[in-house]
């Protein structure tokens, strides 16, 4: 590494330590590794403090930046290989309220889906969404045209939006009282055939039998054979 005036080293040294939270961040999304967005911002400073004296001090931002892209694409271009382990997103306001399961769900989601976008298109999502560039000043970090920008941005949005990682999922709902209210059976219910009573089992009628006449004819107290003395 050459070495500058004591003034230039100490200009960068302050460069370096205020700009290293925002350049790990940006690699970060870039890489979707921790460790490999440090080398990469290791990497990029080390060469950017070579030239550190021919940077104009008003585009040192965005030399820094288009300089930390093409190294990550470089490093793309020799391994082929996008590491997805430990996804951190910029440190905004939009997910304080989320619990801390939701918010690691919702990093790892995106972080999947910028994956899959091409190096190109994700560096310019990237830029664009998490580094508030605009497209200006994005064509000059890429060291492309404007055109390609916005087509890399509509295209990369698109493919973020339909990205099955990011589509909500259906809510459960709770079941309303209509839907839990049982249902009335409007079926006609089939009137019962009433079974016939039994016939009533017939009485056995009590058979008068004749009385037999009596050998010995009873006689009336008052008849004149029962009475003594008294004649007929």
């Amino acid at each position: 590494m050459p070495h500058g005036s004591d003034a230039e080293a100490t200009d960068f040294a302050a460069f370096a330590t205020a700009a290293w939270p925002r350049l790990v961040r940006t690699a970060r999304l870039l890489t979707g590794d921790h460790h490999e967005a440090e080398d990469l911002v290791q990497t990029t400073l080390a060469k950017v403090y070579g030239r550190w004296s021919k940077v104009p001090r008003d585009e040192v931002d965005l030399y820094v930046r288009r300089a930390l892209v093409n190294n990550n694409l470089s490093r793309l271009r020799r391994r082929r290989v996008v590491h997805l382990l430990t996804p951190l997103l910029p440190d905004t306001a939009r997910h304080a309220h989320a619990g801390h399961a939701d918010t690691i769900d919702q990093r790892t989601a995106l972080m999947a889906a910028l994956a899959d976008l091409s190096p190109r298109q994700r560096a310019v999502m990237v830029l664009r969404y998490w580094e508030d560039l605009n497209e200006q000043d994005i064509a000059r970090v890429l060291n492309c045209s404007l055109g390609t920008v916005k087509t890399h941005a509509r295209r990369g949005l698109e493919a973020l939006r339909a990205h099955p990682a990011l589509i909500p999922t259906t809510a459960v709902t709770t079941p309303t009282t209509a839907d839990t209210t049982p249902t009335t059976d409007t079926t006609p219910t089939p009137t019962p055939t009433p079974t016939p009573a039994p016939a009533p089992t017939p009485t056995p009628t009590q058979t008068l039998t004749p009385s037999r006449p009596s050998p010995h004819p009873r006689t009336s107290p008052l008849s004149p054979a029962a009475t003594p003395g008294v004649q007929p």
